[in-house]
């Protein structure tokens, strides 16, 4: 049960972003985004880093952390 977590808790999760997965450490119900600050579900996470150990909340929130000057 790697990815177990209680939805009903208002805590920020502590992840450990994998390969096409992640184990949730400290149970929570969402991460923030590492670009925007925004909270990001876990149920609704779809982008991550595995390099950087962070998460995004969307492809353009990708764009701008790894490819800012792509960014207009």
């Amino acid at each position: 049960m790697l990815n177990r977590f209680d939805p009903r808790s208002p805590a920020e999760a502590e992840i450990k972003y994998l390969d096409g997965d992640f184990r949730v450490l400290r149970p929570g119900a969402f991460v923030r985004c590492a670009v925007t600050g925004v909270p990001i579900p876990l149920e609704e996470l779809k982008y991550w880093s595995v390099e950087r150990q962070e998460a995004y909340s969307s492809p353009e929130a990708v764009l701008k952390r790894l490819h800012p000057e792509r960014v207009r």
